[in-house]
């Protein structure tokens, strides 16, 4: 007699028919549960879905899904003899960042997904990698550059963003080409991990390159009020301004900057302006403003994952979402795609095999080539240089991919 008989029979001489069935129906769930889960494959994915992160994980979130959503279109991913469907376990940690810790250590132990996509940037990505590294999960970090992330010596970390420099750098010496009279750059970085980064790479990339680097300064996380800052810089009269922050910071600062008349040469921000969302808020502001990251759908690549071209990739993303992906919906889906390849490679679920099949990959996406460095950054892009021009953001550099040549704001 089984174990269910048996258990059945004696809730029955217990004269208990209610707690019976509820008995029966959970053992049944969990049987359906267990099957259901040993069919799926499940990644977590943390994101800031509400506060001020939101618009950011809005865009990872598409990207994921429009993922998911192909794999299992075509019957799942391939591991060994058979097909396994993806399923995408998300929660919300409310664009805190220790909650981002406790979110993953969540989706790991409680909801028991498989692999794990890491929090929305640098600081968070970094501050949930030691719950990665301490159960031994193949992570994918979509959205995280700076290198502070991976300098921890963490073996189950994958970053898809080329390190800061990459973008400051060709930023730098395009200007200096297009504009030699541009001496003078004041820079205004969000107070956290990239944003912060980024500008102090854009600092060094200045100076090496003969600029004055004339005013630096951090602003807080949830600043509203960018108005002493920006008169500090206006009176300076730089001639390039450079600020760093997430979407919500960048459409401000550059409200703040039209309501105080500020004009310079050069004004690059990163990373907003390369998000449709931000020219749709700044509205004429937004012309000429010039900015860097690490994906264009002008982009030619083709590529070995399920996506395989850029072209593909946005044709897939605009039947869906009825608009045009940008670097962040593309890296998201990118991270999807290579744990797809290295799972389907190493033929299993095991993580430390999967692990392995990241380490040693060097392909080709639509993303762009991939291959992880020794530290588990990729180190095997060039990122464009992108303005908005007539609108629209268009790139400048590389010359492969370029669609218009550099402007300034005033002559």
């Amino acid at each position: 007699m089984s174990g269910l008989s048996r258990l059945t029979r004696t809730i029955s001489r217990m004269r208990m028919p209610a707690l019976a069935s509820a008995l029966l129906a959970s053992i049944a769930c969990f049987a359906t549960a267990g099957a259901s889960a040993q069919e799926t494959i499940r990644f977590g994915a943390p994101l800031p879905q509400t506060g001020a992160l939101s618009p950011e994980a809005l865009k990872q979130q598409q990207g994921y899904d429009l993922w998911a959503e192909q794999v299992n279109k075509a019957g799942g991913i391939k591991v060994g003899s058979k097909k396994m469907k993806v399923e995408i376990v998300y929660t919300d940690y409310q664009s805190n960042t220790p909650r981002a810790v406790q979110a993953a250590e969540q989706l790991i132990t409680q909801q028991k997904v498989n692999f794990l996509f890491s929090p929305f940037g640098s600081g968070a990505a970094k501050a949930a990698s030691t719950v990665s590294e301490k159960y031994g999960m193949p992570t994918i970090a979509s959205t995280a550059s700076s290198s502070q992330v991976y300098d921890q010596g963490y073996k189950y970390l994958f970053g898809t963003f080329t390190p800061n420099d990459t973008l400051t750098t060709p930023l730098v010496k395009i200007v200096r080409e297009k504009a030699p009279g541009v001496k003078r750059v004041a820079i205004l970085a969000r107070n956290d991990l990239f944003p912060l980064a980024i500008a102090q790479e854009m600092e060094k990339a200045a100076k090496a390159a003969g600029l004055e680097v004339i005013f630096f300064e951090k602003y807080a996380i949830n600043t509203m009020d960018h108005s002493s800052a920006l008169s500090q810089i206006k009176a300076q009269s730089p001639h390039w301004i450079f600020a760093t922050g997430y979407i919500n910071d960048l459409v401000l600062i550059k409200k703040q900057m039209s309501d105080q008349k500020m004009e310079a040469p050069v004004v690059t921000m990163i990373a907003g302006p390369a998000y449709k969302e931000f020219i749709e808020a700044s509205g004429k502001g937004a012309e000429n403003i010039s900015s860097a990251a690490w994906w264009h759908p002008a982009a030619r690549y083709k590529g070995q994952d399920i996506f395989g071209t850029p072209d593909n990739y946005v044709k897939l993303f605009k039947e869906k979402y009825k608009s045009e992906p940008d670097y962040a919906q593309a890296s998201a889906s990118v991270s999807g795609a290579l744990f797809q390849m290295a799972i389907e490679k190493a033929g299993s679920l095991d993580r430390d095999k999967v692990r392995d099949e990241l380490a040693r990959m060097n392909v080709m996406t639509f993303w762009g080539p991939v291959k992880f460095g020794p530290t588990g950054q990729i180190n095997s892009l060039e990122p464009p240089v992108l303005q908005i021009q007539n609108g629209k953001t268009i790139v400048v550099s590389p010359a492969a991919i370029k669609q218009a040549d550099f402007r300034l704001s005033v002559k």
